[in-house]
């Protein structure tokens, strides 16, 4: 070794100390990221019946249009939409045909810290009193 050379000290890997921090950093960033991208997934999911539901209210009023009434039947409809995959469609309910009708979502499997919850329209839309889905889950308009 050369005499005015002096040892190398550096180790060339990360201390105990710096991987703690990091390994924090990243706990923190998951406890706050995980929840936020769950509700993102559900949100899209719930989106499919706001979708379904939609396209059923104008087939509704272009059935009661032509008819004086709203189907109680899906088959009666003139729109042919595929049945959600995340949801369970109930039946149309109504007391007076020729003003009203509802139809009830249910999610079919149980969602990520939301639980099994509902979606329930009628012949004015959305129904967010009769309905269980939460209030991060509905789509924006």
């Amino acid at each position: 070794m050369h005499p005015l050379s002096k040892p190398s000290t550096a180790t060339g890997g990360f201390s105990l100390v710096e991987l703690t921090v990091v390994v924090v950093i990243l706990g923190v960033l998951a406890m706050v990221g995980v929840p936020k991208y769950r509700t993102v997934v559900e949100r899209a999911k719930s989106a499919e019946a706001f979708t379904y539901l939609a396209h059923i209210e104008g087939a509704q009023e272009r059935y009661n249009a032509t008819k004086g009434k709203y189907a109680n039947r899906m088959g009666q409809l003139d729109v042919k939409v595929p049945r959600p995959k995340h949801f369970r469609v109930g039946r149309f309910s109504s007391v007076d045909w020729q003003t009203q009708w509802e139809l009830k979502l249910t999610r079919s499997q149980k969602s990520s810290g939301f639980g099994h919850y509902r979606v329930t329209w009628n012949q004015d839309g959305f129904q967010p009193a009769r309905s269980s889905i939460h209030q991060d889950l509905i789509p924006v308009k």
